[in-house]
């Protein structure tokens, strides 16, 4: 990814998650997040990733709300974007929180007994007098 589009795609993030925050009052859109914004080398299409934080049921009514919106959203972003041509926004449902979730909960049922101390203290404290001895012979 270029410079330029990592640029523009900050900048079309922010304004959309404004955009759903302060302006959109369709219901559906309520607490959904723009997690992520990928523009193709010629910034003529926007991949955005949403997610409803905490609510992954919410995905197919989310993803309906913004098919409906998409018009206006491509408009604002146009107006505060400025470039040559307004990106084809396409939204998509952003499953890496649920991913890392499952993977946790994976994490957490592992049974993995602790490993074993080492009694042999003595074998450690004959090393470091040796060690001692060595730096001893150098002066």
């Amino acid at each position: 990814m270029s410079i330029k589009q990592g640029r523009v795609g900050e900048r079309i993030q922010t304004i959309l998650s404004e955009l759903l925050r302060r302006e959109v009052s369709d219901p559906r859109l309520y607490n959904v997040t723009i997690t992520e914004v990928n523009l193709d080398p010629e910034l003529m299409f926007a991949d955005v990733y949403v997610n409803a934080l905490g609510d992954e049921s919410r995905e197919e009514q989310v993803m309906k709300g913004l098919k409906s919106a998409t018009g206006y959203l491509r408009r604002e972003v146009g107006k505060r974007v400025q470039l040559r041509n307004t990106p084809e926004l396409h939204f998509h449902w952003d499953e890496t929180l649920q991913r890392g979730e499952s993977m946790n909960q994976l994490l957490a049922k592992l049974n993995i007994p602790p490993a074993p101390i080492e009694e042999n203290a003595d074998d450690d404290a004959d090393f470091a007098d040796e060690e001692s001895d060595e730096f001893d012979d150098l002066d």
